[in-house]
């Protein structure tokens, strides 16, 4: 028990540091109206293994210190956290990649038109197309390739939806 809960610890630190390194390394891109994150990514994980909704939280929160908004901080880390909780109880991938684009393009969306980035439907449009690049095309296009490698999969402790329906 105490072994896997340090494994679990582990994990979640590894995943919040390569979303960290992927989202500040594009900083150009990871920030504003569209923004690719591409550790957005990794928001998959969560529909194979539950607990990493801790490192993709951490790792959104700790990236979002570095758009230097408060609101951000708060509303973006929200955003991402609110994504993985329904990416979890989610039955296809496919159907999961979806909820990262809802949730930031209203919540992010929204930020973005209090703060006087553009109209609240462009804002929330632009983060959307960001979040269909970062998470259904590049993260579900990883997440296929890396299903297919058994090695991988047990390394990143994937214990859910070893079958998933795409």
């Amino acid at each position: 028990m105490k072994n896997e809960t340090i494994r679990s610890i582990t994990r979640n630190a590894f995943v919040a540091a390569i979303y960290v390194v992927l989202t500040v390394v594009a900083t150009p891109i990871s920030y504003g109206m569209i923004q690719v994150r591409i550790g957005e990514a990794l928001m998959l994980l969560c529909f194979f293994r539950k607990d990493y909704i801790y490192g993709l939280t951490i790792g959104c929160f700790i990236a979002n210190i570095f758009s230097f908004m408060w609101a951000d901080i708060i509303f973006g880390t929200l955003a991402t956290f609110l994504a993985c909780l329904c990416i979890i109880f989610s039955k296809r991938l496919l159907i999961a990649t979806l909820f990262p684009v809802v949730f930031n393009a209203i919540i992010v969306g929204l930020e973005l038109y209090f703060f006087g980035v553009g109209p609240f439907w462009l804002c929330a449009g632009g983060v959307a197309l960001g979040e269909i690049v970062s998470v259904c095309v590049i993260g579900y296009t990883l997440f296929m390739l890396l299903w297919r490698h058994k090695e991988t999969m047990a390394y990143l402790g994937i214990n859910k939806n070893l079958e998933p329906k795409w």
